[in-house]
């Protein structure tokens, strides 16, 4: 999925959702077939507590484009292309024993939005919040099988960092 030029600017970004809040199934953009797929549901009562998606143009270390915790007023559905401002990331490692890669989550909140407008740094998020956040990582991965450690919370600054550091990894992955 090409989404004009993919590299942050500032602490700005082009999101693409691929799982709007409140869902139940995982949806997952799959290149191959340029279409979005259901990739798993989870068991009743779980649902995604904010939409995630995925920044265009990017590589994280697990391979996949960066993955995105966006926080809206509202909903979104999957493909929806949302700005976003980079607020901080949730830096962890996952997978499975002995074979685990740093992959944290981007916090971003839609430039759009009116209920989270107030958020400038993860600092700004209700703790218990940013906890429940944590923690379904941790039970989303475990469903399967694998391993999500948290291994902190960083600001705006450190996402930008994240997010160019997997810039560049795509760009250099095209070139080769």
């Amino acid at each position: 999925m090409s989404v004009s030029k993919p590299f942050a600017k500032a602490n700005f970004v082009n999101v693409i959702v691929e799982t709007p809040k409140g869902s139940r199934n995982k949806f997952k953009f799959d290149e191959r077939l340029g279409q979005f797929k259901l990739s798993k549901v989870l068991p009743a009562g779980a649902v995604f507590p904010f939409d995630f998606g995925f920044l265009p143009g990017t590589k994280a270390e697990d391979g996949d484009p960066i993955d995105v915790l966006l926080l809206m007023d509202a909903s979104a559905f999957p493909g929806c292309l949302v700005r976003g401002r980079l607020i901080g990331i949730i830096e962890a490692r996952q997978g499975k024993k002995g074979k685990k890669v740093r992959n944290g989550r981007i916090i971003a909140v839609a430039t759009e939005a009116v209920d989270y407008s107030n958020l400038k740094t993860h600092r700004d998020l209700d703790r218990t919040l940013l906890e429940e956040y944590e923690h379904f990582f941790v039970s989303y991965h475990a469903i399967t099988g694998k391993e999500y450690q948290v291994l902190g919370v960083r600001g705006p600054k450190s996402a930008v960092k994240t997010v160019r550091q997997a810039e560049e990894r795509y760009q250099d992955e095209r070139n080769h």
